[in-house]
């Protein structure tokens, strides 16, 4: 190749795509459904994209999307994004590889999104995946994405996506080979607050020896996304997948102590849930979260320590993992997936922290704001009795006085805290109208976690 043509490092998305354009080893299919082509757009504007691109593909309309793709799947999933990946690749090896494929690493591109809709009122979210070789002839590898998109208009998302899918290429090619260099590049130009990635799937030569979880993990401790959720079978899913219209039973507790987590409690909280009488169509879903800055840890905890909860806790069902300190941000997490009942299962000890100030510091409105944006619509805290020295140990640092009533009982319970000022009287109100309410269930065990 000509070194009067080779594009400099590249600083930014304009630069990636000039530089892999110029390269000339690389050359594929960029095949996009949904939210433009903006991905293709960046490697046919900034010039030289006869050297990379192969062709441009966009299947908006379903019928067509399904003749060349294959029917029976949702346009915007895991499963037609692979079906993309295979086809594409596929043809790229018929049609290229006899005059090709001696000097080129082939790849294919593709996305599926939805962007926002005029109203507004559709999940914006996408599936991102590039299959690729390493070597000329070498076999493919492949990485998945699945993103959220928060900007307020669809323009701003397509122009996100193309940032990310330039970005995507160009890391798979040049910065694999360490994860937080991989991050670092994926996530160039991009913040949360426009897109969020929650699942990564890595397979192939290139990844020899690696663990997806622990990629998925880096996505959360790189903050590029808030929650990742893992499935029964300990991979990554996309959350809406297990969250999405479905009733919430929700345990929180900290990597220290994930031995705490009683599978027992979370059943009482179903039959507690049913014994209300709430309507629902479908069968609630019963969920243990741990968040890596919980409010009771002090610390973040190591990385392998939560794949350690992984591999411990996802067989009995499934686990999200989170950045999320308090629990109100937990159920304004919950609440983009469902409108259906939400139930937090925690203790005595957590119930009066929810109750304490110290915990809304951050927050205008303090403990009113707090206690709002936890009990949402459809929102209720399920308590469960600790051990009295339990309580003792879990609040001994909290300001303010031990919030107990002396008591003989062995087992404190909701009617055992003692609550002073307008704090009383509104936990009072809570019990009243019923969005606290205590679990009773003759087979709640004594190790209840103390996590708030």
């Amino acid at each position: 190749m000509n070194p009067a043509l080779t594009a400099p490092e590249p600083s930014d998305v304009h630069g990636k795509a000039l530089s892999l354009n110029l390269e000339g080893s690389i050359y594929g299919t960029l095949a996009e459904i949904g939210a433009g082509q903006e991905v293709a757009r960046w490697f046919l504007s900034v010039g030289a994209a006869s050297g990379t691109v192969a062709k441009t593909m966009s299947a908006y309309d379903k019928t067509f999307s399904d003749e060349i793709y294959g029917a029976g799947t949702r346009y915007v999933s895991k499963e037609r994004l692979v079906a993309m990946l295979n086809w594409e690749y596929r043809l790229l090896l018929e049609r290229l590889s006899a005059s090709r494929g001696t000097a080129k690493r082939f790849f294919v591109f593709a996305d599926t999104a939805a962007a926002r809709n005029f109203e507004g009122t559709n999940q914006q979210h996408g599936w991102l995946g590039i299959r690729f070789q390493t070597e000329p002839g070498s076999k493919p590898s492949q990485i998945l994405l699945h993103i959220n998109l928060f900007d307020s208009t669809a323009q701003r998302q397509q122009h996100a996506v193309g940032i990310l899918g330039v970005n995507l290429i160009y890391a798979a090619f040049h910065q694999r080979g360490e994860i937080g260099t991989f991050m670092d590049g994926l996530f160039e130009e991009l913040t949360t607050a426009r897109i969020e990635i929650d699942v990564i799937e890595v397979d192939g030569p290139a990844f020899l020896h690696q663990d997806t979880n622990e990629w998925c993990l880096a996505l959360l401790y790189r903050k590029m996304a808030h929650a990742v959720l893992f499935d029964e079978k300990g991979g990554p899913v996309e959350p809406a997948s297990v969250l999405r219209k479905r009733p919430l039973l929700v345990m929180r507790g900290t990597s220290d102590h994930p031995e705490l987590l009683d599978p027992e409690l979370l059943e009482a909280a179903s039959r507690r849930l049913r014994a209300e009488g709430v309507k629902f169509e479908r069968d609630p879903v019963t969920l243990t979260e741990m968040s890596t800055c919980h409010v009771d840890c002090g610390r973040t905890p190591p990385a392998v320590d939560m794949l350690k909860c992984v591999r411990q806790l996802s067989p009995r069902g499934p686990l999200i993992l989170s950045d999320l300190a308090e629990t109100y941000l937990l159920s304004r997490y919950l609440r983009r997936y469902s409108t259906e009942p939400v139930r937090f299962v925690l203790s005595i000890a957590a119930a009066a922290k929810i109750m304490h100030e110290t915990f809304y510091q951050n927050l205008p409105g303090t403990l009113l704001e707090g206690l709002g944006k936890l009990l949402a619509a459809n929102v209720k805290l399920y308590v469960a009795p600790m051990p009295r020295q339990a309580v003792v140990d879990a609040l001994r640092d909290l300001s303010g006085g031990l919030p107990l009533r002396p008591s003989g009982k062995g087992l404190v319970g909701l009617d055992d805290l003692k609550l002073s000022g307008p704090s009383h009287h509104l936990f009072e109100y809570l019990r009243e109208s019923g969005r606290l309410l205590e679990l009773t269930e003759p087979d709640v065990r004594e190790n209840v976690p103390a996590a708030a």
